[in-house]
């Protein structure tokens, strides 16, 4: 793999438990068949749950069909870049792991942005 993070080294996996990804392979890797853009690896929160699931998206019920589990609070997982700059501007951005955020994020969000929610 020789994508790069949003620091211009070399993309380290989100998370493999739960396992996250546009691919499911752990990493917030994308193509063009990703429409979500799934870029950003966020260590989610409370609040952050509960805006996505008042936005239509319920990252929390157990879908076993998808051998999804649910998230809780602190796991990771690659977010939509448009679905974190509109938590950011709800003032509910989760935290960012920088080394695991594909650069393509930047396309959306500035460095700056995410620095300041960097975990």
């Amino acid at each position: 793999m020789n994508e790069l993070n949003v620091l211009g080294e070399p993309l380290v996996p989100c998370s493999y438990d739960p396992l996250t990804g546009f691919f499911r392979d752990g990493c917030c890797r994308t193509d063009d068949e990703d429409v979500g853009t799934h870029v950003v690896c966020a260590r989610v929160t409370a609040e952050f749950l509960a805006y996505s699931l008042s936005r239509g998206n319920d990252l929390i019920t157990p879908r076993p069909e998808y051998r999804f589990r649910g998230l809780k609070p602190g796991d990771r997982w690659c977010l939509c870049v448009l679905r974190w700059k509109e938590a950011l501007e709800a003032g509910v951005a989760p935290g960012v792991v920088l080394a695991c955020t594909h650069q393509r994020a930047l396309s959306a969000v500035s460095l700056e942005q995410l620095q300041a929610h960097a975990v």
